[in-house]
Order: C-alpha cells, then structure tokens, then sequence
C-alpha cells in the first residue's frame, strides 16, 4: 500500500491564513498574518504538497488572492494546488501564471461544464482537480453557499467519463470540526470508481484519522484545522507517511 500524500491546507482572506467551520465565513479565525511563513514552515517540515484556498475568491467569483499564490510559489518549492474564485478562462490562466501546479475546479464544474472541458483539454487531467464538495449527498458550490442540487455520484462518473482521475472530495458538515473525516462516504466512492484518485477533505481530527484514511486507500488528505490547532505535528506527518 502506497503511503497517503499530506497536503496541508492554506485558505485565505485579505491576504491572511485563516479557517472556517462547515464553510461559514462567519466562524472566521486568523491564524497568521503572513500565508507565506506558514507554506515555509510546512517546507521546512517536509511537505511537499499545499493546498491553496482564496475564500474570498470563492464567495466573489474570481480571483482574490493570487499575490499570495505567487508569493508562495516564488518562495518555497512546494507543489501547489490552488482553488478559489477560478470561474473564467482569464482567472484560470492567472492562477498558472501565479504559480500553480494544480487547480481544483468545482463550482465551475457546475455552472459552466463547456469551459471545463475546454480547461481539461487545455490542461489535462495531470494539472485540473475535480472539486466534489458535498452537503446531504448533494454538490455545493459557490464558496458552499448554494446546493446544486446534483447528486455526488452522477457528478463523479460524468467527469471520470470525460477523463479526470484527480478528485478532492470535502464533506462540509465535517469540516472545521474536528470530529473525524467521511469515512463511509470515501469507502463508498472508492468502491464505485476504484480508479479513482480520492484526495479526502474535512473533519481529520488525528493522526488516527490519517491513518484509516490510508488504510482506505485515499491518495491524499488535506489537513488544515488539526494542524493549526496543534492537534497534529506536522513532523508527526512526514516521518509516518512522508519519510
């Protein structure tokens, strides 16, 4: 068994690392200043792999926060996957431009399939993630404020068809808390596309829920509250599953 990749997460508001709860921007909490002290200090750790949020893109509808990405980019060697606000052709190409090595797609998936396309021909599927963030079974989109009303597993398999292998699949009523991630929700889309690249998303609480997740057979995990409310070490991290 392949070890599960560690991507921390950085998400972002006027330019600071903040977090929110079940995607409410009203449990906003700051936890720096500077986006980029936290991505060194997660390289310096080990890590090789950052997840990058623009809240404020996400809510806005276009991109926000792309100093920041550029000045992570240009400062660390952190492969960066970045999402947020990514709703236009031009706001796609400047998130490349900025330093992306990946881009998570979700909202558009939704709202504009045509230019999705166009995005996964230009790109490919090595460098275009499926964005899946789901409430009661259902996509959400729009920074998590609007039900689709697009049932999770019809919108998997339409998008494997049209070649993603890259998922990240967030179950927003477990993110933010701290309780534990979607465990029967993963087993259950591994179980239907076991080609799957399956990239877990909220509620990771422990390194425990680190482990089942790899035991699961997720390719990745991000990982954001737990690690800056000191209920993971990163260091922890890297010499389980990174080393």
């Amino acid at each position: 068994m392949t070890n599960i990749e560690i991507i921390p997460a950085i998400d972002t508001i006027g330019g600071q690392c903040v977090r929110l709860s079940k995607g409410d921007y009203d449990t906003k909490i700051i936890y720096d200043s500077n986006p980029l002290n936290v991505a060194k200090a997660f390289e310096k750790a080990g890590i090789k792999l950052l997840h990058l949020v623009d809240l404020e893109g996400a809510r806005s509808k276009h991109i926000c926060n792309a100093p920041v990405l550029n000045e992570i980019s240009k400062n660390t060697n952190l492969k960066i996957d970045f999402g947020g606000g990514l709703k236009s052709k031009d706001d796609i190409d400047l998130a490349f431009k900025s330093g992306a090595d990946q881009i998570t797609l979700g909202s558009l998936a939704v709202s504009d399939p045509e230019l999705f396309d166009i995005c996964l021909e230009k790109y490919g599927p090595e460098q275009i993630i499926l964005g899946a963030d789901v409430k009661n079974g259902f996509i959400a989109t729009s920074g998590w404020e609007k039900d689709s009303g697009i049932e999770l597993f019809a919108f998997l398999k339409k998008y494997m068809k049209k070649g993603i292998r890259r998922v990240i699949c967030t179950d927003i009523s477990k993110d933010g808390m701290l309780q534990g991630p979607a465990i029967e929700l993963y087993k259950s889309i591994l179980k239907q596309f076991p080609e799957i690249e399956l990239i877990a998303s909220g509620g990771v609480s422990c390194i425990e829920d680190v482990r089942a997740l790899n035991q699961k057979n997720c390719t990745g995990v991000i990982i954001g509250k737990a690690i800056y409310e000191n209920r993971i070490k990163v260091e922890d991290l890297v010499n389980e599953f990174i080393k």
